[in-house]
């Protein structure tokens, strides 16, 4: 397959410029999301969160030490 003849391509103007409203717009005409966003936890919840797993980690790494001792 060959690429097409630009004389014969419609929409050129000569030298090779496309008339204007030949192409289409450079960016959508809609804006915004299409889905509201979902709530985020707050700060206060993600600390709680955090202070769980530390509290889990830490009580494993003693089980895993107190089993090792005796």
């Amino acid at each position: 397959m060959t690429d097409p003849d630009p004389a014969t391509t419609p929409g050129l103007e000569p030298g090779g410029g496309v008339a204007p409203g030949d192409t289409p717009p450079s960016e959508a005409g809609t804006s915004g999301l299409s889905a509201p966003e979902p709530k985020l936890p707050g700060r206060r919840t993600n600390l709680v969160i955090a202070l769980v797993v530390a509290v889990l980690v830490a009580a494993a790494a003693l089980a895993f030490f107190a089993g090792r001792l005796g």
